[in-house]
């Protein structure tokens, strides 16, 4: 009996630790789980068997074919109907506006977000426009032969390492634009640099988009949104071309609501303009049209604007002030990658333009990879590491008390930029990284939560 009663206990004993390291080892793992690497890390293979395969969700599909049914059945949706279908919708939409304000955060027009609207679809435009680019090669024909050539085929495979939430949209679709809008808005933007090409032209991968800038236009005044707009590389651009553009542009949108103008230190409110590029052009061009003197210029015009420069390297700073820029901008979200995406850089950036009345105003981004366009492009990737990269970038802006804050990008999705909701998604062999483990808005979020620390701080700055 005696025996019998020391073996129960050592059986009872064995169980309980038996569970207790059960237990153990299961707080262990989960601990691991809530500290397991970023996907975005690219490349690293941890967790890529365990992403979740979602499916497209069939209500914005439906809602997509109820305008195109609107829309006299075509296909390839006319601008005109597009107009029209926006209008109706909106009108339906507009009673609902004051509750939106009361819901979503106040616009910070000193927050400027690049955005994009150069993508399309077989249901509103007859083919897919952007998400099938191409895997373009590298320049040397040695390192290009050990890269994968081709397209990308949606909506399933797209030209990006991301999903995007709204699946392979088109830029024309208005239940689209006023997701963006709203998104925009909840991220406490204030103005939507917007990507624009002269009529008839686009960028090598597009087609016109000019015919869409009324419907951006109306869509940001019902959300409170300004739009300026962010003037492309076009083919043949000068002083001459940039003159009648700019003349264009404020002829026929300058009267709208949501036409972003800004107030200078003069008390001036004047629009602006963002020149992707404007290194590639001369400074003695650029003079022609943007000095007092110069043979084209637009000072002292009606057409009289503040014109953003590029900057890349360090010497562009010279460049921009000879050819009469009113400050520059850095745009890339890589931070390392040239001068003036550096963080480390802004404080002597915004220091030269200081001392020589020019406004400075830093680009921040989340992250970059565009693997999924240049696939040899590895080493220019940066890691958003859940946000940290992000804010980062923000903190570094606000260290030097800029006017402007601009952000790259809400949806520029080839080069991993966008803060634009986006989804977990796996098809076949592709496996697109995501936000987890936080949610679609996550970049939203933390884009209105600096915004309202930079409103603080410029409180500060201006005491």
């Amino acid at each position: 009996i005696l025996n019998y009663d020391i073996m129960a206990r050592f059986r009872r004993r064995t169980c309980i630790i038996l569970l207790l390291f059960i237990l153990f080892i299961c707080s262990i793992m989960m601990a691991l789980k809530t500290l397991r690497p970023d996907r975005a890390g690219f490349g690293d293979p941890f967790g890529l068997g365990l992403l979740p395969e979602l499916q497209q969700r069939t209500v914005l599909l439906d809602s997509k074919q109820n305008l195109l049914n609107r829309a006299q059945g075509d296909t390839v949706t006319r601008v005109s109907n597009l107009h029209s279908i926006a209008v109706n919708t909106m009108k339906a939409s507009m009673s609902p506006v004051k509750k939106l304000e009361e819901e979503l955060s106040s616009p910070n027009y000193n927050f400027h977000i690049f955005y994009y609207t150069w993508y399309g679809n077989p249901q509103f435009d007859g083919k897919y426009i952007h998400w099938n680019h191409p895997l373009l090669p590298h320049w040397d024909p040695k390192i290009a032969n050990n890269y994968p050539k081709g397209r990308h085929n949606p909506p399933e495979d797209i030209g990006a390492n991301f999903y995007p939430e709204l699946g392979s949209y088109s830029s024309k679709d208005p239940t689209v634009i006023e997701a963006h809008m709203k998104q925009m808005r909840t991220a406490s933007t204030g103005v939507i640099v917007l990507s624009w090409y002269p009529p008839g032209m686009a960028d090598e991968n597009g087609e016109p988009t000019d015919d869409l800038v009324p419907v951006v236009l109306d869509y940001a005044h019902k959300y409170n949104l300004k739009v300026t707009f962010h003037i492309e590389p076009y083919k043949d651009r000068d002083d001459r071309s940039m003159y009648h553009n700019v003349k264009y542009i404020i002829d026929r949108y300058g009267s709208h609501p949501a036409f972003y103008r800004h107030k200078t230190s003069t008390g001036r409110l004047l629009p602006l303009f963002y020149v992707y590029d404007s290194y590639v052009t001369i400074p003695e061009i650029w003079a022609n049209l943007l000095t007092v003197s110069g043979s084209q210029s637009i000072r002292n015009t009606p057409y009289d604007a503040l014109f953003i420069a590029l900057l890349v390297e360090e010497r562009h700073k010279h460049d921009i002030h000879r050819s009469g820029f009113d400050g520059m901008y850095t745009y890339f979200a890589t931070n390392g990658f040239s001068y003036g995406s550096s963080h480390h850089n802004w404080a002597s950036l915004k220091a030269f333009c200081d001392s020589n009345n020019l406004m400075f105003i830093p680009s921040v981004g989340p992250g970059y990879i565009d693997t999924s366009i240049r696939p040899w492009n590895n080493h220019n990737t940066r890691n958003r590491v859940n946000g940290k990269y992000y804010e980062t970038a923000f903190s570094a802006a606000l260290l030097v008390r800029p006017e402007i804050i601009s952000i790259t990008s809400f949806n520029e999705w080839h080069e991993g930029t966008q803060i634009e909701k986006a989804i977990p998604k796996r098809s076949g062999q592709v496996v697109y990284l995501d936000y987890k483990p936080h949610k679609p808005n996550v970049y939203l979020e933390l884009t209105q939560k600096w915004s309202e620390k930079y409103r603080k701080e410029q409180e500060q700055w201006l005491m």
